[in-house]
């Protein structure tokens, strides 16, 4: 049985203290308590077992990706690395009493670090290895932690609601305890214990890093007009250095830049080694694009606090709770898996026959993780038009990229960007071409078996000529379609396109949308295009 009754639940603020010589610390508390919630996030504790904060966590160390932040000692607020944890086991030990956990070791903080939970004496500070929060329950319990923008959420959830009212058993009160301070508010420099160095010094500012992935020019743009002095850039491999078009992002404009060149290398040999399409390779993306957000994630600083994220990465960065205690917005390059996929499951319903439209799928907790991580989203960042319709309060929709191309003569061929795929509309395209009996320029590569075209006319590119050379018009029929750079360059050709709203495009001059899934409806918007071709050049011929 999944667990699923939440039993205790506390929300507690990440950023309290305002003192200016304070920040470069508290940025160092947040990323302490991101790194921790990365380890303790889904532990199960079973029942009459008990749960030990420092025995889960282990030694808060540099290694492991603690930073500085502040830590109570002998009464004042110290820099510590790991410093900041306190937080997260106040919050364990509120959730441990009101699930009526037996705490079996608890110890009060010396002093009160203000808005702290130590007021109210439901706090429970630790330090490694000799002060502990340990606690038992009499049921088997799930411990769940995470970060969100603003707040530490920790919540304890069982199999099912107590049968009885269960009350918390063991140390606890409220004490009468001095308050905290840090040196920024002290003024006693002559201790011991003071920061002797200019703290205001070393502070670093909150910065923002970009973590993308495949080089589109819309947002290489956007990019180039929101990046600010000291922001960072990660990507999985220097395309300019290496020649490589898809990581081709210009990394000059930015403080520093990150790579995850092993990561990129095995993505490419996984490419290599699968079928373009098909679980395989599905199954290969999702593990290598993980591979590169994990990489990229583990060289943010903790000044690191807002984030602009591909959303191949996004999945990962959020399953692994990279995204706790930060803003973020997502580059979004293809409509959520959830909305794909059921897009696709209705195609596959109708159309059986259709194999390769079931080929799209991805792991549920991917599905699930990206759904939740663009609900969490600041912004949506995306040139795709049916994608900005979905998250229209908060999209910033870009306008998509115009190549240079010259217009082409043509000879009635109608063009088809492919590959040849169901999703793409190969199937509504080839039956309006049997029927209509127009000639057919299918690009890409045949992925619906050798044979597919047969009875209808086909064009190949001439050799050494442009695709668009001959066409009358470029028809793209798709269920699904991420990047539709064929209808961008034939529109700049001044070339007609015949699309559905699923390309992306917004309503244009050139531009003819019509419904997915209906090859009537696609011929008939073929034959007025092409008829009204004919017309005006019937209209320009001499002597009419």
């Amino acid at each position: 049985m999944a667990f699923g009754v939440e039993v205790a639940a506390s929300r507690t603020p990440l950023w309290t203290e305002t003192a200016p010589g304070e920040q470069a610390l508290q940025l160092g508390k947040v990323h302490n308590l991101r790194c921790a919630a990365r380890l303790l996030d889904g532990t199960i504790i079973p029942a009459g077992a008990i749960f030990s904060f420092w025995r889960q966590l282990g030694r808060a160390t540099r290694a492991r990706g603690f930073v500085d932040g502040r830590m109570l000692r002998e009464g004042c607020l110290i820099p510590a690395v790991g410093g900041g944890l306190c937080q997260l086991s106040n919050a364990l030990y509120e959730v441990a009493l009101t699930a009526g956990c037996e705490i079996v070791e608890r110890h009060a903080h010396s002093r009160i670090v203000p808005g702290s939970a130590a007021a109210g004496g439901r706090d429970a500070t630790v330090a490694w290895n000799y002060v502990d929060l340990r606690f038992r329950s009499d049921r088997d319990l799930r411990l769940a932690v995470a970060l969100g923008a603003d707040e530490l959420i920790v919540a304890l959830d069982a199999r099912e609601a107590a049968s009885d009212a269960v009350r918390a058993t063991g140390p606890g009160g409220v004490e009468r305890r001095l308050l905290a301070r840090s040196c920024a508010v002290c003024g006693e420099t002559a201790c011991a214990l003071h920061e002797r160095q200019d703290r205001s010094q070393q502070d670093t500012l909150a910065r923002r890093a970009f973590l993308v992935d495949e080089d589109w020019p819309e947002f290489r743009a956007y990019i180039t007009s929101e990046a600010r002095a000291g922001d960072a850039i990660g990507l999985p491999l220097d395309g300019a250095r290496w020649g490589l078009r898809r990581y081709r992002w210009d990394t000059r404009a930015f403080a520093s830049v990150m790579q995850a060149p092993l990561a990129a290398l095995d993505r490419s040999w996984a490419w290599r080694r699968t079928p373009a399409e098909g679980p395989a390779r599905r199954a290969a993306e999702t593990r290598t694009s993980a591979a590169i957000a994990d990489a990229l994630a583990r060289q943010l600083g903790p000044e690191a606090v807002e984030l602009v994220v591909a959303q191949s990465l996004l999945p990962s960065l959020w399953r692994s709770g990279w995204l706790g205690g930060r803003r973020f917005s997502v580059l979004m390059t293809r409509l959520p898996i959830t909305a794909l996929q059921a897009r696709l499951d209705e195609a596959f319903a109708e159309h059986p026959d259709r194999t390769s439209l079931a080929d799209y799928r991805a792991p549920a907790d991917i599905a699930t993780a990206e759904a939740q991580a663009l609900a969490a989203a600041e912004r949506i960042v995306t040139p795709h038009a049916e994608i900005a319709a979905l998250f229209f309060d908060r999209c910033v929709k870009l306008d998509w990229a115009r190549p240079s191309v010259p217009a082409k003569p043509g000879r009635g061929i109608v063009a088809f960007p492919g590959p040849t795929l169901a999703r793409k509309g190969a199937f509504e395209l080839r039956q309006a071409a049997r029927e209509a009996g127009f000639a057919v320029r299918p690009l890409g590569a045949s992925l619906e078996g050798a044979a597919f075209w047969e009875g209808v006319r086909l064009e190949p590119t001439p050799d050494g000529g442009h695709w668009l050379d001959g066409v009358s018009l470029v028809a793209q029929p798709a269920l699904v379609e991420n990047a539709p750079r064929r209808l961008l360059e034939a529109l700049a050709a001044n070339v007609p396109v015949v699309a559905t709203p699923a390309c992306g495009l917004s309503p244009q001059e050139g531009l003819v949308l019509a419904p997915p899934g209906d090859p009537a409806a696609l011929a008939a918007a073929i034959a007025g295009t092409l008829g009204r071709q004919r017309r005006n050049r019937s209209d320009r011929a001499p002597g009419t």
